[in-house]
């Protein structure tokens, strides 16, 4: 089958692999779309030590139920399907409290668990082994849409949802980078919160797309942003602030502009650092907390992103490529060139 493949720090390419059979438990999907996203820019780019030369990538993933491995129910063959992103074991603590993305079995404190694309085979494929839990039924419901939510969309849900706590009606939350995340993040708060969202970005076209669903969308260009947040928030800040980039200049404007007991979380991996001091002239204002980014989101989190999708509530962007322009696509992602997300179809 055709795939595409890590062949070797900084190349990825169109390789021909043997068709996977499913093993006991798992599912063979037959890939319909597949989602690129700045993940797989950065695995060709600069490598990661979770990625081995050879790896399949692609963790966004639509398709069908192509054949069924021993011991599973609840799927047929043709089966319309997404693909939950984590592999885990169902049977640790945060697997039983629904955690599954902090997996204790498959991953560990500091080791995220096996991630289709990442560090199991991917579906930038036409052909993919899932495990049977990791599947959710998606008929009804365009397949390039349906990819992105397992990223694009899964990943700013559960931040939100981490913060759901301070986005009361009338809050304030600010989101740094309206990207392919941080313009899915804006249509999550508008269709899931009653908060005030004010998006930045140091892009204006990229401001431009989603101010039919931000209260306001700002320029950012440092000290002025942090000032007209403040502005629109009496000099009090922002509630939730949601970094999409996660630079050093970033998490500084995070830290500038939230609450008193606000929360800042931060999604983006721009490798940024943000030095904190405890005492009486800490950074932030007292009581703000300041979190990591989750490693994607939990399964029930991924069954609330499609029925918003199916719903109509979230709508991506998405620039459609043939599989076959699969590098093309990621030249064109890294080059900038693509608006919202871009998607393989088969």
């Amino acid at each position: 089958m055709l795939a595409l493949a890590l062949v070797a720090p900084g190349r990825v390419e169109a390789v021909d692999v043997p068709r996977p059979e499913p093993a006991p438990g798992e599912v063979l999907v037959a890939v319909h779309a597949a989602g690129l996203c700045q993940t797989d820019v950065h695995i060709r780019r600069s490598g990661d030590h979770r990625v081995r030369v050879g790896t399949i990538l692609g963790h966004e993933i639509a398709g069908s139920v192509a054949e069924i491995g021993g011991g599973v129910a609840g799927w047929s063959v043709g089966d319309a399907v997404a693909v939950y992103p984590v592999w885990s074991c169902g049977r640790c603590r945060p697997c039983l409290q629904g955690r599954r993305n902090g997996c204790a079995g498959t991953g560990g404190r500091m080791a995220t668990p096996p991630t289709p694309g990442i560090s199991m085979p991917g579906g930038l494929a036409e052909f993919v082994r899932v495990p049977s839990h990791s599947l959710a039924g998606i008929t009804g419901l365009d397949m390039a849409v349906a990819a992105t939510m397992a990223d694009a969309a899964l990943s700013p849900y559960s931040s939100v949802r981490a913060a759901s706590c301070e986005l009361e009606p009338g809050s304030v939350v600010v989101v740094i980078g309206v990207g392919g995340l941080g313009s899915m993040a804006v249509q999550i708060l508008r269709a899931t919160t009653g908060a005030v969202v004010v998006a930045l970005d140091v892009d204006d076209a990229a401001l431009d797309r989603v101010r039919a669903h931000a209260d306001h969308a700002l320029l950012s260009d440092g000290a002025g942003a942090a000032a007209a947040v403040l502005a629109l928030t009496d000099g009090y800040g922002a509630q939730v602030v949601l970094d999409f980039v996660g630079s050093d200049s970033t998490l500084a404007l995070a830290a500038d502009v939230v609450a008193p007991f606000g929360m800042i979380r931060v999604t983006g991996m721009a490798g940024g650092a943000l030095q904190l001091r405890a005492g009486a002239d800490s950074r932030l204002p007292r009581g703000a907390t300041i979190a990591e980014r989750l490693f994607s989101g939990t399964y029930a989190e991924f069954l609330d992103v499609l029925g918003l999708a199916r719903r109509g509530q979230l709508a991506p962007e998405i620039t459609r490529f043939a599989f076959v322009d699969g590098v093309r696509a990621l030249d064109a992602l890294e080059a900038g060139e693509i608006r919202g997300r871009a998607v393989l179809t088969v």
